[in-house]
């Protein structure tokens, strides 16, 4: 099945789905050895990953290619992190057509204005886009999109710029009447409050994404009460990598040893395991001279 498909029908099937953040070949690879069904390519920790702030500073040609690394390492769905999709509509439906080409099954852009910053900074602070104007970005990249079943995840920031319930319904189905496949309500609250009021009131019209970074206290069992289609767990793996990574080179440096390291790190075999060397070697036996295999082989 194309993973386009597979996207649409996870956020579209009555049980709630759940995809989980990756920022690169090898976190993508992780996460569907998992067992996840797809992949949350999220902006906040690409950028991370390349050492930069998620306020666009990472240009959309060099999250594209992250994005190609994490396509050909994997077999599941990617939903991309698209910001505001870079641009007006013409660089919105420009990065569809990229996108397709890469084979990610869907994006999600949000109604602010670009360059973006990340919501959980300032976030009532940030200006948000013209409703009449995102509705002509999605409309634009619905009319670019070559694969029906490539989708459009409109991504709404009422509750993160303060503005409130009526201007996130407003914005909402301003969305959905423009051709917006699902809609994410994003929220900051450590409680679901905001959530569950929006579900409420919007009454299934749309899929509905959600990402509880904030809220993470909640109980899973009340999405599904709620109606949730999906679940986005939007930047833990890149924050586990951090947190593990400080403390392995602390150690280094303190101790100038591998004596208590070695024993709780990923092996060796390991790494080489994701990195696809068992297919390397195989092919080496099929397509090289029996005096040159093995000569391709790193350290």
């Amino acid at each position: 099945m194309k993973k386009t498909k597979e996207l649409r029908n996870l956020i579209n099937s009555e049980k709630l789905g759940f995809i989980m953040e990756a920022h690169n070949g090898l976190s993508a690879k992780i996460v569907e050895e998992a067992g996840f069904k797809g992949i949350w390519a999220s902006g906040l920790s690409i950028s991370a990953a390349m050492g930069v702030r998620d306020s666009n500073e990472a240009s959309w040609t060099q999250v594209l290619d992250v994005l190609e690394f994490m396509s050909d390492a994997t077999s599941i769905p990617i939903l991309l992190d698209g910001d505001t999709g870079y641009g007006n509509f013409n660089n919105a439906r420009r990065l569809v057509k990229k996108l397709e080409q890469r084979d990610i099954a869907g994006v999600c852009i949000e109604d602010k204005q670009f360059p973006k910053m990340n919501s959980f900074i300032n976030g009532q602070l940030q200006p948000m886009a013209d409703i009449e104007e995102f509705c002509g970005k999605i409309k634009a990249m619905k009319d670019t999109q070559t694969d029906d079943d490539f989708l459009i995840v409109a991504r709404v920031e009422a509750f993160i710029t303060g503005r409130g319930l009526d201007e996130a319904l407003r914005r909402a189905e301003a969305y959905r009447k423009a051709g917006a496949d699902a809609v994410l309500i994003h929220s900051k609250r450590p409680d679901i409050m905001e959530i569950e009021a929006f579900m409420k009131e919007w009454a299934g019209r749309l899929p509905v994404v959600i990402v509880p970074t904030k809220y993470y206290l909640t109980p899973t069992v009340k999405f599904r009460e709620l109606g949730v289609s999906l679940v986005i767990w939007a930047n833990h793996n890149l924050r586990s990598s951090i947190e593990v990574m400080k403390q392995v080179s602390r150690r280094i440096y303190q101790e100038e040893s591998l004596i208590h390291i070695e024993k709780n790190v990923a092996t060796m075999e390991e790494v080489f395991r994701l990195q696809g060397a068992e297919e390397l070697e195989a092919a080496e036996q099929q397509y090289l001279p029996a005096s040159h295999s093995g000569t391709n082989q790193g350290i």
